[in-house]
Order: structure tokens, then C-alpha cells, then sequence
């Protein structure tokens, strides 16, 4: 029998044949891939250019192109997304996933790698005249701000928890000792006048006091808290709705029955919300997430800092984060005719 040949003479046998070529597939070339810089800015004037003015950006939201995607950094409104393929590719911002209101840039076509670096992308807000990063708080005596330290409620809080991912907000603060609601809806036009881009209500507490809401609930509530997201929408700024807060109730002044009464109202405010296109600020929910109820008040009604930071968190999750269902919001149908 012939010997047979060393292993080693094998090898390299196969590896000298292998390299002769043959019948088998030829794996194409791996396609080149780049880092893309994004950064999402909101167009204040909406003539779709970065001016020098425009420092505001939007925070986390979900930015695609060419099967990759990245979300966008707060303060800085910037994706860096990796791994995308050479060439002409479809840049798009997900709707889904800005902060309510917000309207996206049509898609772009950007060619990769990219040149002249980061691309800004615009996003607008329906806001018309009014004045960008402005937000108008209008209620009662809680908008006001007492029982809080500094006199400020949540106005303070909200205003510093905006700026910090968005880079600019101020709040104006416009609340009135012992309101009711129906008296909001009437001094609500001379307060639009600012011309805020948002206004957040807050009303409804001290309308308890009154006999007939009592006794006939929703008495005038529900129609002036209409009313005013009404006007709200009719001057184009963008209606932030919050529920009644409930009423301290370890305090002696409260009645039993006034929490319940609370509770009613409030289901009523969150359907008026939806029926009606606003924001929702579920406050009383916020509140009755937390360890102790009792612990959030200054007295019977008015929050001390720990209730105003509750509240101003509230209202910061409702403008800031994507609602879970955003036609629940109204959406792009903000300002569609009232259904009833």
C-alpha cells in the first residue's frame, strides 16, 4: 500500500485549491457605514432655518435613517447614530415620539457620510402669534402659590424642570385668591393677552364651597372649565387641563364626603380633556401615588413644597412626554370643532 501524505501536505493541498477559486458563491463586499449626527430644534418662526435665537431643543425624541435609529439628548436635542449605510438615505423623525403638540419636519433625504456636520432638523408648534417657551398658570389661590415657601407653588418648580431638557421656559404666574371656576372662565380672556404659548388651568377647589355644587354636581364646573380651554384654543395657545387636587384629609375642616366629591369632578375634567383636545394633568392621581396624602399639605387645601413639587411634576410629564394614546390628546386635530 502506498504511503499515505503528512497531514500538513493536506492542508495546505485544500487551502491552495480553495484559493484556484470554484462553482461556490462569491460574498459580496461589506458596505461601508458611517456615525450620523442629528439634532432635533424647535422652529419658533417655522421658516425651517436654525436661527441665532433658536436655543430651544427637543429632548428624547426617536430619530431613523437607513434602518438605524437614535433618540435625541436633552439641553442638546442630539442623536449620534451609528452603523448607518453609505449612500443616499431617508432621514425621518418619529411623530410618535415628540412631546405632545409638537408637529415633525417632513422626511429628508441626507447622504452619508455626511458632510458640513450635524444635521439640524426643525420641529413647529400651531402656536400662531403667541409667544414661544411662555406659559401662562391660571387658577386660584393653589396657582398662587400659597403654602409654599418661597410663594411660588408649582410655577418655580415647572418653569426649572422645563428649561433643564428643553433650555427655555418662564412661567407666568396667574392666580387668584378664593376663585371659583365660573369666575375664571369670565377673567380668562384679559389674561391671554400675554399671549402664552401654553396655559395651564388649574380650577375647581373652591367651587365645592358653594351650596349648589354641592347638592347638583357638576353645577358650573365642567361648563366654565370648557369655557376656558375653549378660549384657550380660540387665541391658539395649547390648553394644559389638570384635575382637582384632593383636599387634605387628615385636616378637621375637610367633611368626609368633600374627597368623593373630588373624585366625581375629576372624572368629569379627564373626559372634558379628551372631548376637547387639552392635555391632561392628572394631579389628583400624582397625589394619591404618594406614600402619605396628609404629608403633601400646608393646611386644608393648599399644598406645602412637597404638594407643589407633586403638581409641577404632573404638569411637566403632561407637556414634556408622548401620551401613551396621543389621539386621546387631540393630536395634529387640536383645533377641530368642539364635539359638543
Amino acid at each position: 500500500m502506498p504511503a499515505r501524505p503528512p497531514l500538513t501536505t493536506l492542508i495546505a493541498l485544500s487551502i491552495a485549491l480553495a484559493g484556484c477559486g470554484g462553482d461556490g458563491p462569491t460574498a459580496p463586499p461589506p458596505v461601508a457605514t458611517h456615525a450620523v449626527g442629528v439634532a432635533l430644534f424647535y422652529d419658533e418662526n417655522g421658516n425651517g432655518t436654525l436661527d441665532a435665537t433658536e436655543n430651544v431643543r427637543i429632548p428624547d425624541a426617536v430619530i431613523e435613517i437607513g434602518g438605524r435609529q437614535g433618540r435625541s439628548a436633552p439641553l442638546t436635542g442630539e442623536a449620534i447614530i451609528e452603523g448607518v449605510p453609505a449612500g443616499s438615505q431617508t432621514l425621518a423623525v418619529r411623530a410618535s415620539s415628540l412631546p405632545p403638540f409638537f408637529e415633525r419636519p417632513a422626511p429628508v433625504t441626507l447622504v452619508v457620510p455626511q458632510t458640513g456636520g450635524t444635521a439640524f432638523l426643525p420641529v413647529t408648534l400651531p402656536i400662531g402669534p403667541n409667544r414661544p417657551n411662555t406659559y401662562l398658570a391660571f387658577g386660584d389661590s393653589i396657582t398662587e402659590g400659597d403654602g409654599s415657601s418661597d410663594g411660588m407653588g408649582y410655577a418655580s418648580r415647572l418653569e426649572r424642570k422645563l428649561q433643564a431638557p428643553l433650555g427655555r421656559a418662564t412661567i407666568i404666574k396667574d392666580g387668584l385668591q378664593s376663585s371659583r371656576s365660573n369666575g375664571g372662565s369670565d377673567r380668562l380672556p384679559d389674561s391671554l393677552t400675554v399671549r402664552p404659548a401654553y396655559t395651564l388651568i388649574h380650577y375647581g377647589t373652591n367651587d365645592w364651597s358653594r351650596a349648589e355644587c354641592k347638592i347638583n354636581p357638576p353645577c358650573f364646573t365642567i361648563d366654565s372649565l370648557r369655557t376656558m380651554v375653549r378660549d384657550v384654543k380660540g387665541r391658539q395657545s395649547l390648553p394644559v387641563l389638570g384635575t382637582i387636587i384632593p383636599a387634605n384629609p387628615a385636616h378637621s375642616f375637610n367633611p368626609p364626603e368633600r374627597s368623593p366629591w373630588v373624585s366625581a369632578m375629576d372624572v368629569r375634567i379627564r373626559e372634558l380633556a379628551r372631548a376637547e383636545g387639552a392635555l391632561l394633568a392628572d394631579l389628583e392621581a400624582a397625589f394619591l401615588r404618594a406614600p402619605s396624602v396628609p404629608a403633601l399639605f400646608a393646611d386644608h387645601i393648599h399644598p406645602n413644597d412637597a404638594g407643589y413639587e407633586v403638581m409641577a411634576q404632573a404638569f411637566f410629564d403632561a407637556i414634556v412626554h408622548p401620551p401613551a394614546a396621543a389621539a386621546a390628546f387631540g393630536g395634529p386635530e387640536l383645533f377641530k370643532s368642539p364635539v359638543f
